[in-house]
């Protein structure tokens, strides 16, 4: 069991963290920038530390600072959230190398998963279906207009280390493709440090169904039930239902079942979602 864990994240998820560990009787540490020094999460946490800045790419972003923090406050584990470093495999790498657990996948398997287009790969050779989209980062704007000109707009830019609904734009013809490339490209480096990106077809008027995913070190995986995220905002879930209605029990079956098969391509552990 942990003493101290260093959540390396703001906010909601920081507060959903802190909770699980008053519960749990472990001692938490929050990291803030200047900007959010009297966030809830940081008058909630049981110690706290500055890490810098209000810039993600100084502060939550900042792997050297949040490792120092770590080490600072005696902390055994860092736990990341999801988004900022939560896949980032070098953050995971130095957690490892400072003798702190990292509360997440290993590094090896984060740089698989957490980078989309390697993940889609792997789906694409395991008979997986995904939505079209390109086999491969798309490195200008020029190359992301070329391709989507073959799958057809609307289509969608998307982060290829992202998560949380940063560094994504929707582009219904060329001159938007090519105006909003530069900005999703920029708005994936602020929240993720990198800036590779990815096209998709668009799907318009989706239903957002997840099945969350848990695998030990050991090779056994299950599929622990679905949830609706349809309800969002700026392209980040508001609410979050499950299980999930309005679905038939045979397409929920499918779905699951693929879920599990995804995971097992990937030899996934820990806990994740499909």
């Amino acid at each position: 069991m942990f003493k101290r864990i260093l959540i390396a994240n703001r906010g909601e998820i920081a507060v959903r963290i802190i909770r699980a560990c008053k519960e749990l009787e472990i001692e938490s540490v929050a990291v803030f920038s200047t900007a959010d020094a009297q966030s809830l999460h940081v008058q909630l946490a049981d110690k706290k530390i500055c890490i810098g800045p209000p810039p993600a790419a100084k502060s939550y972003l900042n792997i050297p600072n949040i490792i120092s923090a770590a080490l600072i406050t005696g902390c055994d584990a860092i736990h990341p959230g999801y988004g900022f470093l939560a896949e980032n495999h070098l953050f995971v790498e130095q957690t490892q190398l400072n003798n702190i657990v990292f509360i997440g996948p290993p590094p090896e398997l984060i740089d698989l998963a957490g980078n989309k287009s390697k993940a889609i790969e792997i789906m694409r050779r395991n008979n997986i279906p995904v939505i079209p989209g390109s086999l491969k980062n798309v490195d200008s704007s020029d190359e992301a207009v070329r391709f989507s000109r073959k799958i057809g707009f609307p289509v969608i830019i998307k982060a290829a280390f992202g998560g949380g609904g940063r560094g994504m734009r929707i582009a219904n013809n060329e001159d938007e493709l090519k105006n909003l490339y530069p900005v999703a490209k920029a708005e994936s480096k602020n929240a993720f440090g990198k800036d590779d990106l990815y096209i998709e077809k668009f799907i318009k008027k989706p239903r957002h169904i997840e099945f969350q995913i848990i695998g030990d070190n050991f090779g056994s995986i299950l599929c622990l039930g679905s949830r609706e995220c349809s309800i969002q905002r700026r392209h980040q879930k508001l609410i979050e239902e499950a299980p999930v209605v309005n679905l038939s029990r045979k397409t929920a079956e499918i779905m699951k079942k693929t879920a599990f098969r995804a995971a097992k391509a990937l030899n996934y552990k820990n806990v994740g979602t499909f």
